[in-house]
This record gives C-alpha cells, structure tokens and sequence, in this order.
C-alpha cells in the first residue's frame, strides 16, 4: 500500500475527447499500465441507480400479473376491463419512450434519469390509494411513461460514462435487474397473499416498493451529467468539470482533463435535433437495425406466452376452474405467483450469458444466433399439435424453455444494448427511444390481435408465422447490422 500510495501517476494534457479520457489506461510512473480501465465510484453509483431503475420495472409489471385477480374482484372487472389494464402499462411505455425519454436530449440525461422516477414514485403511490378501475389503468399509465423513459435514459446515463471495451456488460448487467425485479415483484406478491390473504393484498403489494423507489430517487440527484452530452452541446467546461467529478481516483488519473473542441456546424447541431433525421441518409441504417428487430422480437416474445397457461397447468397441476370464492381466487393466484417465479427464473440464465459474451461474441452475431434459437423453439412448440398428453406437454415446455433462453441471450438483450449504442449522440435519446416506442407497438398489437388470430388460423399456423418473424429479425439484423462491440461512442457518431 506504501508504494502505491507513493507512486504517481502521469497523464497527457494533450485535449482528448470523452471517451477517449474514459477509456484511458491509468500508467504509473514507471511506465506500467493496467490491463483494464478500473471503474470509479462515481461510474459504480450511476450503474447501480440505473440498475435499480430496471428492478422497478421488473417489479412493477410483473406485480400486476399476480394483483390482476384481486383488482378483476374487486372492482368487478370483465374480459374488456382486463385488457385495457394488460395494455395500460404497455401503451405508457410506447409514449414514455418517445415522448419522455427523446427529452434527454435536450434537457439532459442526469434530468430526465431523476424525472422519470418522480413519475415514477408520484404515480405509484396514487395506485396504493386507487378507490376505481378508472384510477388504476391511469396509474398503470403513469407507472408506464416513467418506464419508457427509462428505456433510453438508463442506457444512455452508464454507457456515455463507462470505458467502451466493459459498455455491453454493463448495459446488459444493468438490463438484468428487470428480470430479476420480475422474480421479486412475484415473490413480494407471493408473500404478500400468504401473509394477507385479503382482496386488498395488492395494495400492500405495490407499497412495498415506495420507500426503495424514494431512496433511488433521492440518489440520483448526486450523479454527475453526462460529459458527452455536455460535450456535444459545446458546453466544454461543464464537460471537463462533470468528467473530473466521474473520474475521481486515489492516486488521481487523469490529474489533468482538457477536452478537445467537437468540429459541428450549427446547422448539423440544428438537425440532429428532430425525429424527421432518425430516417436522414446519415441515420436511416441505424434507425431500421435499432427498432425493426425489436419490433420483431416482441411479437415473439408475447407469442410464445400463448403457451403459459398450459406449461404452469401441467407442471404446477394448476386448478383452472373458476374460483367459487374469495378463498379459491387467493389460493389461485398464489400458485399462478409460484408458476410466474419459476418461469422468470429461467430467462435470467438467458441474461447471464448475454452479459458474459456481449463484448467477446459481439451484439450482432449474439442477436442472429438469438433470432435463430428463437425460431427453433417456436417450431419445436408448433409440433406439439401433432402429439397428445406427455410428448405435446414436453414439446411445447421444450419450445418454450429453449425461446426464452435465446431471446435473452440474444435479441431481447441485443435489440436493447444496440438500440443505444447505435446513434449520434446528439440524437442517441431519440433514437433509442423510437426504437423502444417501435417494438411496443409490437407487444400492443400482439396483445390485442393473437387471442383472435388463433380463433381464426389456429395455433399452428400462429407459430409458424412466428417462426417467420424470428428468422426475419436474424436477416434484417446481417443486412442493416452496425457492430458496436468495444467501440468508442464518439467514433459511431461521426
């Protein structure tokens, strides 16, 4: 430690941009340098309260699953009452992400990262208190533009502050905190109900959640602005003030930060300051990989769910009956709770090697491989209409296992790290948030659609279609792809 603490550090004070000081090995006297950029805790902070941010959602929309029941008897809800609370949350996504989230852009990162979890907390206390249907689906709403903002804002707040060659497992290790806020949000559920067996118990359910989303908040008022967003806005020595603030080291390295001066028209400035240049000749290769694929991805992603009811019935011998009391809805919805945590429990495997192999394998060959996958799963449950009794059950878990393996270590991690990464960062929060608006009308649109496509062509030739959109997203992905693996930000700007 002596000799650590004596040794001092040298820098370059020739002007750098961003990235480049982040990115920077730190050397010591000597001449020895690191084998990798060691994290700050300033940069540590800004991924935990992001990560957080993703918990939440997990938590969050998951919750709703299991306090479906109780609010159905409650407020004596019918089929139509049921689908617009599904779709509630969906929909406040689709407009968060473009209308909240593209805000980043001009009000900063850092701003809308708070804003979105005072939403978020403001709304999620009014639904503890909610006395109506009316007010819930509002609530859900609200809780949904808070998340759609999130979308962007999170992966733009650690990956414009990261070093470039650890950005996709951390993005991707920030992103896996929603599958495991989904494994709480049923397991606070699930406790909740044994504890209190009571129509009320969702109450208590989503309060649990207002003190730790309080505290996040609160956190996130001590983070430092992005500097590349600074940066591109010419605002230098607000840049070179938040870049000393995220690269506070013991002993200090850089000791000394000068930022090159960005060479940008204020025209071009201008320009990148509308949706209308997401589709410009400059941006449209981004735009189509960034949403297309995932739009791709959620149709798979809530087609697959066809399948739920039938794999938690024949694994859990679930009652499907209709509850004849209070005592049966609340012994049903723990054992669909139960069910809801052991399926979640399966997509984190999925996660855990996308965040291990993203920066070795690389995004687009993990989403190609992942789309692939995602196809043979869903043929694999196609089979399952020839068969009867064990081999379709074991068919269509087969299917459903090996799906939500892929499309978590592939396009459903993929579509979300490239759909940040991908643009200028001038308009990164546009983008990014367009694209995440594009893939939920995806998941709207299956939401509302595939309980009558399967009345009407029936399941198999529902999954095949599937099977199709699946091998699509892998085409689309090779054609329009734009490998953004260890790359400086600033490079896949200009």
């Amino acid at each position: 430690m002596d000799n650590v603490a004596r040794a001092q550090l040298r820098t370059n004070v020739a002007p750098k941009s961003v990235q480049e000081l982040i990115d920077e090995l730190p050397i010591w006297a000597d001449g020895t340098g690191l084998r990798s950029t060691p994290m700050t805790g300033m940069q540590w902070l800004i991924w935990s309260l992001a990560a957080a941010g993703k918990f939440f959602e997990g938590f969050v929309v998951f919750m709703t699953g299991v306090a479906l029941p109780l609010f159905s008897n409650e407020f004596s809800l019918g089929a139509a009452e049921h689908g617009v609370i599904g779709a509630a949350s969906l929909f406040g996504i689709l407009v968060g992400a473009v209308g909240l989230g593209g805000l980043s852009d001009r009000f900063g990162r850092k701003t809308m990262f708070v804003v979105e979890m005072i939403i978020f907390c403001a709304f999620l206390a009014l639904l503890c208190v909610s006395q109506s249907y009316i007010q819930i689906v509002i609530c859900l709403f609200g809780l949904g533009l808070a998340l759609g903002c999130d979308y962007p804002t999170a992966h733009m707040i650690i990956s414009e502050t990261i070093p470039s060659t650890s950005r996709g497992k951390l993005v991707l290790g920030a992103f896996a905190f929603q599958a495991v806020g989904a494994l709480g949000g049923t397991a606070v559920g699930y406790a909740v109900l044994s504890t209190l067996p009571d129509i009320s118990a969702w109450r208590w359910m989503y309060a649990s959640a207002i003190i730790p989303a309080v505290l996040v908040t609160i956190g996130r008022f001590y983070i430092v602005e992005s500097p590349n967003w600074l940066s591109v806005r010419g605002e230098t020595g607000k840049a070179e003030k938040a870049v000393k603030e995220l690269l506070v080291r013991k002993p200090q390295y850089p000791s000394d930060i000068k930022l090159a001066a960005r060479a940008q028209t204020s025209e071009s400035a201008k320009s990148h300051q509308t949706y209308a240049s997401l589709f410009n000749s400059e941006n449209r290769c981004a735009t189509i990989l960034a949403s297309v694929p995932w739009f791709l991805q959620d149709l798979g992603t809530y087609g697959i769910g066809i399948f739920t009811p039938t794999i938690l019935a024949a694994a859990l011998g679930a009652n499907s009956d209709h509850p004849r009391s209070v005592h049966d809805l609340i012994l049903n919805d723990i054992a669909a709770a139960q069910g809801a945590a052991l399926i979640t429990s399966l997509l984190i495997v999925g996660i855990i090697f996308a965040v291990l192999l993203a920066d070795v394998v690389g995004r687009i060959w993990l989403q190609i491989l992942g789309f692939i996958g995602c196809a043979v799963g869903l043929f694999l449950a196609s089979l399952s209409t020839y068969f009867a009794g064990g081999a379709q059950t074991l068919l269509i878990f087969a299917g459903f296992m090996l799906f939500n393996f892929m499309t978590n270590l592939g396009p459903n991690a993929q579509t979300y790290l490239l759909a940040g990464e991908v643009f200028p960062t001038a308009i990164r929060g546009k983008g990014a948030g367009f694209a995440a608006a594009f893939a939920k009308i995806g998941a709207v649109m299956t939401a509302f659609l595939f309980p009558i496509l399967l009345d009407t062509i029936g399941t198999q030739l529902l999954l095949y279609g599937l099977v199709v959109t699946s091998l699509l997203g892998a085409a689309i992905t090779w054609l329009f792809r734009i490998e953004t693996t260890g790359i400086n930000l600033d490079t896949l700007g200009h």
